[in-house]
This record gives structure tokens, sequence and C-alpha cells, in this order.
């Protein structure tokens, strides 16, 4: 019975692979014929450690000679460090003459080449650890191609042993691994630091984005989420910051907003809807800063962040951006509620936060149930989706109110430094702007207070409750002990209970708090003398002849002023209208002399608080 027969198996048969260079991918030829190298980079690298000293000593922790594509640059590099090693100039003048000296100048290209590189870094000066980066990333991928290379050769000759290949593969790896690690390009020590450094130059002494230093409401190098039931003012809020950041005001609800260089701003949520409620802020002036320095992306991104981490830092670096918002979260991650999913999106947002690229957020709480009591403070519980998502925010706003309405209020559940209100926050609806509604001053209630103020009396004046809570009294405690620390306020302690039962902590103003304020300043004036003139006497009916009476109306008179004579003695002691105005006089004269207690504009104003 004949064998079935297959197709022949010999060199010569047309199914055979071959293994002629022409057969090859494309790409495999191009990258054995030309490795991967950036003369540009090499050529800024040399020139700008000829021009500054500590360039120098920054790519020398870099770079080796080795790492250059082009001989000529690694002479010039070796001629360098042996410059750097003597302290002796690196400049080209130098340089050239320590070239001579070993014989390499006309190697290099001759003094023209070497000022040409000097020239060459200019435009770069300031990134000399960037391009070595590259030129340490070429070189990686040169030893890497040729160890590929060597173990083809290897594994192609016969009766090769692979424990051997393998071996040999290892150590080169290693090798080039623990040099990565030494020069710092390797991803295991790209983003490591000294503790020194991390301590003191990681974000300890940065200057807050948004708030002060003792209350910081967005802090450089953390995220900042701003929560609220849709229609209370979160874009409106955030907008006013994002105008602030770019140069277009200077704070937001009364804090100050440092400036940005450029913003990208991610309107996934109803562009439309962002798009009315920004337009509201802007006036002609602004165009330019709008056209150059902010960044609209409408709709959908093209990726979820939770499966691209990397896609957050991406779009900002693309842009130019170091500021990007989020507008909103649901529209970033597929699913809020998942673990895993919420993970991976604090590791997009973290990726992005190390890149220096400032982080907010827009997004949305959990529906409120019908029993939830109304006017209740919320808290971090409340944030919709899984709690990863607030875990790793740095600050947490929460908004709350109705929506529509024009006063909301302002918690912040998640500090950074000192805690930020509760505040009333007042919308404009139709010009776009927030403005905070005073609440209740701590240091006039101190002074108010003669016998002194409890921590557990101000957080019934804050709160309105008769029996506070323990958070809301140890908040208060906080913001007496601040007065004290900035000499406002004066402690006396307390003492614990016994017979005549415990005193709590008192709080009292101090003296140079009080003392402007305790009472209206008075100024007393020297009133000038005022001259008064003399008023001159009525005068006087002119007296005219009359003619003689006859004797009964004589009679008739007589009898009449006999009638009125005991109305006369009962008037005697009044004195007569001259008198009255004489002693009138008198009194405005002595008045006049007299100094008078005058309250001043500014104490008038004070009284009158």
């Amino acid at each position: 019975m004949s064998q079935p027969t297959g197709p022949a198996r010999g060199p010569s048969s047309p199914d055979a692979p071959t293994e002629s260079p022409a057969s090859l991918p494309p790409t495999f030829q191009q990258a054995t014929a030309t490795p991967p190298h950036d003369l540009m980079a090499e050529k800024v690298v040399l020139g700008a450690c000829m021009d500054r000293i500590e360039a120098l000593d920054l790519a020398r922790g870099i770079l080796s000679a080795g790492d250059f594509y082009r001989p000529a640059h690694q002479t010039i590099w070796r001629s360098l460090l042996s410059q750097r090693s003597r302290d002796t100039p690196t400049d080209p003048i130098a340089l050239c003459d320590d070239l001579r000296g070993s014989g390499d100048l006309d190697r290099v290209g001759g003094r023209d080449y070497v000022h040409g590189l000097y020239q060459a870094a200019t435009p770069a000066n300031g990134g000399v650890d960037y391009y070595a980066g590259i030129i340490r990333r070429d070189a990686a991928l040169r030893t890497l191609q040729g160890q590929g290379i060597r173990t083809a050769m290897q594994a192609g000759t016969p009766g090769a042993d692979p424990d051997e290949i393998r071996t040999s593969i290892e150590t080169e790896i290693r090798a080039e691994r623990e040099r990565a690690l030494a020069s710092g390009t390797s991803r295991l020590s790209r983003y490591s630091i000294d503790g020194w450094d991390f301590v003191t130059k990681t974000g300890a002494d940065k200057q807050p984005l948004w708030g002060t230093r003792a209350k910081t409401a967005w802090a450089a190098g953390e995220s900042l989420m701003i929560v609220g039931p849709p229609g209370v003012g979160k874009t409106t809020i955030a907008h006013q910051v994002i105008f602030a950041r770019l140069g277009l005001s200077t704070d937001a609800l009364d804090l100050p907003v440092a400036q940005s260089e450029r913003v990208l701003y991610l309107a996934m949520d109803r562009p439309q809807q962002i798009a009315r409620a920004m337009a509201r802020l802007v006036r002609p002036e602004h165009e330019k800063h709008l056209r150059e320095r902010l960044v609209i992306w409408q709709g959908p991104l093209p990726a979820s962040l939770d499966k691209e981490p990397n896609l957050l830092a991406e779009l900002a670096a693309a842009h130019r951006a170091d500021t990007i918002v989020i507008d909103s979260l649901k529209d970033a991650v597929s699913t809020l509620v998942d673990d895993g999913l919420a993970v991976a999106y604090n590791n997009a947002r973290s990726r992005a936060l190390r890149e220096d690229i400032q982080v907010m957020e827009l997004h949305h709480q959990r529906k409120a149930s019908a029993d939830a009591p109304r006017n209740q403070r919320p808290t971090l519980d409340r944030v919709y989706g899984s709690t990863w998502l607030t875990s790793g925010a740095g600050s947490v706003l929460f908004v709350s109110g109705e929506a529509g309405d024009p006063a909301v209020t302002l918690h912040h559940l998640k500090t950074v430094t000192g805690e930020i209100g509760p505040l009333t926050v007042i919308h404009d609806h139709e010009s776009g702007t927030s403005s905070v509604e005073e609440s209740i001053d701590i240091a006039e209630l101190l002074r108010a207070s003669p016998d002194g103020l409890t921590a557990k009396r101000l957080a019934i004046a804050m709160t309105n409750e008769h029996k506070p809570e323990a958070g809301p009294v140890q908040k208060a405690r906080r913001r007496l002990e601040d007065l004290v620390r900035s000499g406002l306020a004066k402690k006396v302690d307390g003492a614990a209970g016994g017979r005549g039962g415990g005193k709590e902590t008192r709080y009292i103003a101090s003296t140079r708090h009080i003392e402007p304020s305790a009472a209206p300043a008075r100024t007393t004036v020297e009133q000038p003398t005022i001259p008064l003139t003399p008023v001159a006497p009525p005068p006087q009916a002119e007296q005219r002849p009359q003619a003689p009476l006859d004797p009964t109306e004589a009679n008739r008179i007589a009898a009449a002023n006999s009638r009125s004579g005991n109305q006369q003695s009962a008037t005697a002691g009044a004195p007569s209208p001259g008198a009255q105005r004489s002693r009138d006089r008198s009194r405005t004269q002595d008045a006049a002399t007299v100094p008078q207690t005058v309250l001043t504009p500014h104490a008038a104003k004070q009284n009158r608080r």
C-alpha cells in the first residue's frame, strides 16, 4: 500500500523558509544598517558642558564616553572630563588647547567644529539632563541591538550550547541594567530621589495653588475635587479658579490663586452648557489670554483613564499644559463604583501629578435617600463612587444646596492644612461670579466676652446647636488656638473637677487685640471761642402827646389795674424776655470755651459697628 506523499521538505522546496536578507523585514534591515543615535542631542550636550560647569556636572552623572555615537564626540567628552578633574576652564578656547596638546584637535574636526558645538547649545542651555537622557537611551538601544545580533550569530554556530548563550545574554543585560540604575535613566530609578531632597524640595515649601498656607483649598502636587449635586455652582466656582490661574483675576471666593502657564479643560460633560457658563466671565479684552493659555477638549476622551493610565499626562504634554480640569469625573472612568477601576484612575491621576501637572476634578454626590436629614453636614461617604477616588485626592470641597439657589454652602471635607469654612457662597447667575457671605467673627465674639470664651461656647455659636458634638468643639478649639499663636488671644488653662467642680479652658482677647476696638476712640478738640454780636434792643415806639382823661375814664382804668395786681405779683419772679435772652447768651459763651469730646470719622465708624 503506497504511503501518501506530502510536500518536499528539502532546501529546494518552494515552501521551505528562506534566510536571504532580501526576505527579511525592512525594519530589521534599517535597524542594523543605522544604529539608534541622535547627533544633534550629542552636540547640544557637549556645547552646554562647554558653557557651564553645572551642566557638565549634571551630564557626567548620566553619560559615559561610550554613550556618544560619533567617535569625535567621545574624544571631546573625555577631554571635558579631564579638564573638570583638573578644575580648569571648559570653554571652547581651553578645550581646543587641551585637544591640541593630546594631538586630537584635527581628528575631531578642528577649532571650527568645536566652536560650532558651543553655538549649538545656545537654544537649549537649560535642558542638558533631558538631552543627555536621549543620548543614554539610544546608547542602551544600540547595546541591546548588538546583543541580539551576537545572540543570533552564536545560536547559528554549529554545536552551540543554549545554556552558555543564555548565561551570556543574562550577564550583558544585568550589566546594562546596573549601568542604567547608576545613571538614573532606568525606569527603576527614574523617579527615585534621596530622602533629604524629598523632604526639602518635593513640596514642603511650595505655595498653594488656591488659598493660603494656613487654609489651602488646592495644594501643588495634589488634586482638588469639587463635589456637589447638579445645579449648585460647581462649574461656576471652577471657572473662577481657572480664570484666576490664567491671570484674568487674582482670587476666587476671597482666597488667592496662583497663576499657571497653560490650562487644558476637558469639557466632557455637556460642552455646550460649559461654554454658556464660561461665557459669563469672558470679556473682549480676554481674547489673547484665552487663545494662548486655555485649551478646551470637547466630548469623550480617546479612551477611559482607567484603561490608559498614561493618557492624562500625555494629553497635558501634547497641549503644553501645566493644569488640567476634568469636567466631569464620571465621563473619564468606565465605572466609578468599581474599586479596581478607581485604583486605576488614581494611578492615572498620580502619573500626571508626578509630571508636575496640576489636576482639578468635578464630581457628583450620591443620590440622597428620602429619609436623609436636610441641612446635615456632608461627609466623604456622600461622594459618589469608590472610596479610592477621594482617598487619592488632596483636597475635597463639597457644595451643598438646591439646584439654582443663589446661596449655597461650601464645606471642606478633606483638608490640606487648615479647614476652610463652612462658607455661605452667593452666586450671581448673571455675571457668573460668586462671593462669600460674612459668617461669625470669632475675634469680635472674643472681645464681647470679657470673662473669656470656651471652645464649647464657640462651637454653639458656630453650629447653632445647644449641645454640639465633639467634632465641632474640636474645630472651635483649633480656631481659638490659631488666635493664641497669632498673639490675638490668651489662653487660661482650666482645672480638673473636684469638690468645687472643674473649670474649662478659656480664651481671652489679648490687650493689643482688644484695645483698638474695645471702645470708640475719642479725641478732645478745643473749640475756638465764637465772638457773639450783642443783640440791640427793639426800637421803642414814638411817644405822642395824649389828651387828658375825663374823671369817669380815669376811674375805669384804675379799677382794671387793681384787678390785675394779683396776676402781676404772681409772675413777678419770672424773668423778662430780655433777661432770658441775656442768660442764653451767657450759656453760649461759656459752652464755646469748654473742651468738647468729638468723635473722629474713624471712631464714629467703629462706634456704629
